[in-house]
């Protein structure tokens, strides 16, 4: 038996990378899983976005696991499609008790810093707010409480030493990310509903090169040294911060909410 068994997720941004893996962990649990991704391209991110085909490998790997999975393409910025989606996998898969809220974006197009801000906020803070006004109602209503886990960073709990426009808007909107966790934390928790975040440091996904800071080593050794972990590795798994989520989605952290679970390798410890 999982630790979830007969739990349903939703998770957003479940297309790769850590949605992927997320997905993935909690139906090794026992989850059934509302996956939503925008699945485009924006033109404010330089590195490939997720594609159709990525959300359907989602798919085959939750069903490999025997479990339900209901996908959508939806985009966090647009509430009413996220809606429509949740709403649509709820009544599929009868409710949500564990709500990821993991879709976000680097900066780096070739795009203005004022449009690259923009997205940057809406995706990474707007799109978790969106996440919660879409779930949040239904689980009370549900009254059978439930986990939150919100996806911040590193970098929502320090500075790094950019100054572009993309950049310092992904600092503060993970650091808002944290705000929101803790301001939902109590909010939530008189119904039994848990809200925490997880700070990962770099993932090895296709938004963090899969893990190869050789360029900017060589190109930005300041910015690279700031994301330096004190363990001698470059990067975690994305398995390694989908295992802190399903930690925090289980009654193992039954009674763990309004708090930062940092996956880091000890970067946060050096500062």
């Amino acid at each position: 038996m999982g630790k979830l068994d007969g739990k349903v997720a939703f998770i957003t941004g479940a297309a790769r990378g850590q949605g992927r893996a997320h997905a993935v962990r909690l139906a090794e649990e026992g989850a059934d899983v509302i996956a939503v991704d925008v699945c485009a391209q924006y033109a404010t991110v330089v590195y490939p976005m997720s594609r159709p085909e990525d959300l359907a490998e989602t798919v085959r790997l939750v069903e490999a696991q025997g479990r339900r999975i209901v996908a959508s393409e939806a985009d966090v910025c647009d509430v009413a499609a996220l809606q429509k989606a949740f709403d649509e996998g709820a009544a599929e898969l009868g409710g949500v008790d564990i709500v990821v809220a993991n879709a976000g974006i680097g900066p780096g197009g070739q795009t203005t810093e004022d449009e690259q801000w923009d997205d940057v906020v809406d995706v990474n803070l707007k799109g978790v707010w969106n996440t919660l006004r879409v779930s949040v109602p239904t689980m009370l209503t549900q009254d059978r409480g439930g986990s939150i886990i919100l996806t911040s960073s590193t970098g929502g709990l320090i500075g790094t030493p950019v100054v572009n426009g993309g950049m310092i808007a992904y600092t503060a909107a993970k650091h808002g990310v944290v705000g929101i966790m803790r301001a939902y934390a109590n909010y939530l928790a008189p119904h039994h509903i848990r809200v925490n975040s997880i700070a990962p440091t770099t993932v090895a996904t296709p938004m963090a090169n899969n893990g190869d800071l050789s360029m900017l080593k060589k190109y930005e050794p300041a910015i690279a040294r700031s994301l330096e972990n004190a363990m001698p590795v470059d990067y975690v798994e994305a398995r390694d911060v989908a295992n802190a989520v399903a930690w925090l989605a289980s009654d193992d952290a039954r009674y763990v909410t309004g708090t930062v679970v940092p996956v880091d390798a000890g970067l946060l410890n050096k500062r």
